[in-house]
C-alpha cells in the first residue's frame, strides 16, 4: 500500500487503489471478458472492481495485513506481492526473471519497468478473474504514472478510488514496537492487542517467539522520514485526481474492514455492478 504523512498531518496514511473490472485486450487476455469457473467458492460473486492494493515501503502497522487478505478473500482476488512476483519469475526462467535476477544477482534494485512488466504478465492469470491487490508498487510518483500509462495502454479503465488508511505515529509507534512472530509459521502475535497466551511462546508449537530487529522507535522514525518524502507526491496525485476516500486505521479491525468494504461496494455500485448477497 502507498503510505505517507501528508502535509499538515499527524497521521500516516496507506492507500489502497480500486479499479474497476475491465474488458480484454490483446495484450491481456480475457481477464473479464468472459464468464470464469469457481474461484475458491466465489462464483455467486460478479466481477468487482479491478482492485490493484499498492503497499509502499514504508511503515507497517497500519492494518494492511489484516485487511488486505479479507479483500482477497470476500472479493475473490489475486495477491500480487512485488516480491513473490520477482522470485517466481526468477524461478520460472522467464525473460523478465532473468532480467530480475541478473540485477539481483549484481546487488542492484530492479526497475520499475521490470515490475510494471511482471504485474502485467500476471493479470492474465486465471486467479486474476476478477481482480487483484498489488502489493508492494507504486511507491513513488514516476511508479504511479507507469503503473497508470501500462494499465491505459492496455485498454485498462483508470483507478476509481484510493483508500487512504490514516493512523497517528504514536499508535504506529505502539503497534509496531509490541510485535511477536513465530518464524516457522508466520503467526503473529502483539503484546497488548493480541498476546500469546504464554509470554514469547507460540500458542501451536510452544516455541519461541521473536521480535524483528527493526521492529523499534529508532528505526521506525528514520523510516517514516524518507517515507513521507518519497510518498506524499503520490498521495497528492491521487488526490488531484478526485479519488481520495479517508480510511480511519485507528478504529478496530471489524470498522475498518466495514469502511474498507463500503468504498469497493461504492465502486462497484458506481459502474452497475454489486456482489450477490
Amino acid at each position: 500500500m502507498l503510505a505517507s504523512l501528508l502535509p499538515g498531518t499527524a497521521s500516516v496514511a496507506h492507500v489502497t487503489l480500486l479499479q474497476r473490472a475491465w474488458q480484454p485486450s490483446p495484450l491481456l487476455g480475457a481477464i473479464f471478458g468472459r464468464p470464469r469457473a469457481a474461484v475458491n467458492g466465489c462464483a455467486s460473486h460478479p466481477p468487482p472492481p479491478l482492485l490493484p492494493v499498492a503497499r509502499c515501503a514504508g511503515p507497517p502497522g497500519s492494518g494492511k495485513g489484516t485487511q488486505a487478505p479479507r479483500l482477497v478473500k470476500e472479493y475473490c482476488l489475486c495477491h500480487l506481492a512485488t516480491g513473490d512476483m520477482l522470485r517466481a519469475a526468477v524461478r520460472a526462467g522467464t525473460s523478465l526473471g532473468k532480467e530480475a535476477k541478473k540485477v539481483m544477482d549484481s546487488g542492484g534494485l530492479v526497475s520499475d519497468e521490470i515490475v510494471v512488466g511482471l504485474i502485467q504478465e500476471n493479470l492474465s492469470s486465471p486467479a486474476c478473474a476478477k481482480g487483484f491487490i498489488l502489493d508492494g508498487f507504486p511507491r513513488t510518483l514516476p511508479q504511479a504514472r507507469k503503473l497508470d500509462d501500462m494499465l491505459a495502454s492496455s485498454s485498462a479503465p483508470a483507478i476509481d478510488a484510493a483508500l487512504n488508511f490514516q493512523i497517528d505515529d504514536a499508535l504506529l509507534v505502539k503497534r509496531i514496537t509490541g510485535r511477536l512472530f513465530h518464524p516457522a509459521s508466520g503467526r503473529s502475535y502483539h503484546t497488548e492487542f493480541n498476546p500469546p497466551a504464554k509470554e514469547m511462546t507460540d500458542d501451536v508449537t510452544g516455541e519461541s517467539l521473536i521480535r524483528r530487529s527493526d521492529d523499534n522507535e529508532a528505526t521506525l522514525t528514520k523510516r517514516l522520514a524518507s517515507f513521507r518524502a518519497s510518498t506524499a507526491p503520490v498521495l497528492e496525485y491521487y488526490r488531484q485526481r478526485g479519488v481520495l476516500a479517508a480510511i480511519d486505521a485507528a478504529a478496530g479491525i471489524d470498522d475498518v474492514n466495514a469502511a474498507v468494504f463500503g468504498v469497493v461496494e461504492q465502486a462497484t455500485a458506481k459502474h452497475g455492478q454489486s456482489k450477490a448477497p
